[in-house]
């Protein structure tokens, strides 16, 4: 039986997978149980046994494990890192779900539930990849899920902490990604780099009658409003001082695309300069994603002592985080309206990545897509920070490193409604395992043949 035949016979069981783990709210976020966390962890480790894995849970510092497998190839086969991560988003806006969030729901060919894309759409993939050569691959395996890529932790460390882990392999197989649009194969090449912090305003000692003090009373939120305003130019363009920023040399993402998956509402214009791609992939963004100010159904007439925000900053590869992060903090202490203090707290940072495309590894992976999608792949950029991609491509420049996945633009990560679209999953395992097949024919191993 050839691949594509194994993979199709398989996709039953890889929706019935998907659906048992997405209904473990695996959220590791603060204020959440992380009971459920180490059950998912624990039930990808059963399900990569079951398929033939030699699998052990790492201890991790926050308490979640990480899940690393072994699948022995042929001797001398080359060593192939499968990457994944089992913890999810929360399962927020329970009104705005169609169905429940931790209940995996198929409508219209699409599974929908809380990470049945992101990223446990990954997990199944490695999962099936395993199965498909019904636990004895063409080149030899190892599997690490983490359960910390959505909040972080001290797994994006590993690459420096546990050198042994990768100093062996021969490619690294990132799926955490997806396709610029169903079917098309896609190598994601760069991804955006993350920092921030919380900007904290105080005026007064407490509330003061707006009627009474108003006018030389220094209210803290106008004052926080101003300096937040500077943080983008007219044209919305990031305005923080010290932060790179350049033009995207591939292929432009549409506006009209652009705007129907975000969801922008008629007439409104969007921000910023240059192409749709350059701003979501090789320009600095800021974003102000949390407030702490008077609700308006219950604020009095008052002037605010103290207010706060939350500031989001997504720089682009090459631009270091940690220099992102003292630039931001310069910005807002030179620019406090009125010479007012204001306090600063960093969040963590995490650089962004250039993912090489060229070499015999990322070939083979297109001579897969290729056969697998029926065209040959494209490259995009991504917005979203995988700092241990960063990491890994820093502490070990010459590994080949192919960022790949099912998460298509309808996916709606992070969002109410997430899904993943079956058929592309299919693609996207059956790419993964021929490239497997690929490389060990590459290599002078040959395959070992698949399961029938």
């Amino acid at each position: 039986m050839d691949l594509a035949s194994r993979i199709s016979d398989l996709m039953p069981q890889v929706v019935e997978d998907l659906a048992a783990l997405v209904a473990v709210p695996s959220v590791n976020f603060p204020g959440y149980d992380s009971a459920p966390v180490i059950a998912c962890a624990q039930a990808c480790a059963d399900l990569l046994s079951e398929a033939g894995a030699e699998v052990t849970l790492v201890p991790g510092n926050s308490g979640v494990p990480t899940v690393r497998a072994e699948v022995p190839g042929p001797p001398g086969s080359p060593v192939v890192l499968l990457y994944s991560h089992y913890d999810v988003q929360p399962g927020s806006a329970p009104d705005k779900w169609d169905s429940p969030a931790f209940t995996a729901t198929e409508r219209d060919g699409r599974l929908y539930g809380r990470g049945a894309a992101d990223d446990k759409s990954g997990v199944v993939t490695h999962i099936a990849c395993v199965r498909a050569f019904d636990g004895r691959p063409p080149v030899t395996l190892r599997i690490l899920l983490e359960g910390e890529e959505e909040y972080g932790g001290d797994f994006e460390e590993w690459p420096t902490t546990h050198p042994e882990e990768f100093a062996d392999l021969s490619v690294a197989l990132i799926n955490d990604l997806g396709p610029v649009e169903l079917g098309q194969p896609t190598f994601t090449t760069a991804l955006r780099g993350i920092t921030g912090g919380t900007v904290t305003v105080r005026t007064l000692e407490e509330p003061r009658h707006s009627g009474v003090y108003g006018g030389p009373a220094p209210d803290a939120l106008m004052i926080l409003i101003g300096l937040l305003a500077t943080l983008t130019d007219d044209n919305g363009d990031c305005a923080i001082e010290g932060l790179s920023s350049g033009e995207w040399p591939g292929a432009d993402y549409p506006e009209e695309t652009f705007r129907e998956l975000v969801g922008v509402l008629p007439g409104v214009p969007l921000v910023g300069t240059g192409s749709i791609a350059s701003r979501l992939y090789s320009k600095p963004s800021v974003t102000v994603v949390g407030l702490d100010a008077p609700d308006v159904a219950t604020a009095p007439n008052a002037i605010i002592p103290m207010a706060r925000a939350k500031i989001s900053v997504r720089i682009p590869p090459g631009v270091d985080a940690e220099l992102a992060t003292a630039a931001l903090e310069r910005h807002v202490r030179e620019h406090a309206p009125f010479g007012v203090e204001v306090g600063f707290t960093p969040a963590e940072p995490a650089d962004g990545t250039l993912i090489a495309t060229q070499g015999d590894a990322q070939r083979i992976y297109a001579e897969a897509m290729r056969e697998a999608y029926g065209r040959g792949p494209t490259e995009q950029g991504m917005g979203g920070a995988v700092p241990f991609v960063a990491n890994l491509v820093s502490a070990f420049p010459h590994l080949a490193v192919i960022a790949t996945g099912a998460q298509d633009p309808l996916a709606r990560i992070h969002a109410p409604n997430e899904s993943i679209d079956l058929a592309e999953l299919r693609r996207s395992i059956l790419a993964q395992a021929l490239f497997l097949e690929k490389l060990a024919e590459a290599s002078g191993v040959g395959a070992v043949g698949v399961a029938s």
